[in-house]
């Protein structure tokens, strides 16, 4: 049985609630390390709204202009790829899904 604090058992409600927080916490620390991977290798990382996490783009030094341009979706743990996620994955030739395990969980 699960016990919150010793005021009892806890409520399902509570335990998917925790659950879900963890897993918010898991993908936002394997969205920063890969972040954190792709400007080291040079890479602008620009947060997206839909389909995926970030569009990494590297740029020439000289002239500034971009030279490689790709959507990353961060995936930790046993995390599936959404319908959406999907048919951009299909749509765009330069789709990559990273799976990562966070360095603090």
């Amino acid at each position: 049985m699960n016990y919150g604090f010793g005021f009892g058992p806890k409520s399902t409600k509570q335990i998917r609630r925790e659950t879900v927080e963890r897993n918010r916490q898991q993908g936002r620390a394997g969205e920063e390390q890969v972040k954190t991977q792709y400007a080291l290798r040079g890479y602008e990382m620009e947060r997206t709204g839909r389909g995926s996490d970030f569009r990494a783009r590297k740029r020439d030094w000289l002239t500034g202009r971009v030279t490689e341009s790709k959507l990353v979706e961060v995936k930790t743990g046993n995390a599936k790829t959404s319908k959406l996620q999907e048919r951009t994955k299909r749509k765009q030739s330069n789709y990559k899904v990273e799976r990562v395990r966070p360095l603090f969980f």
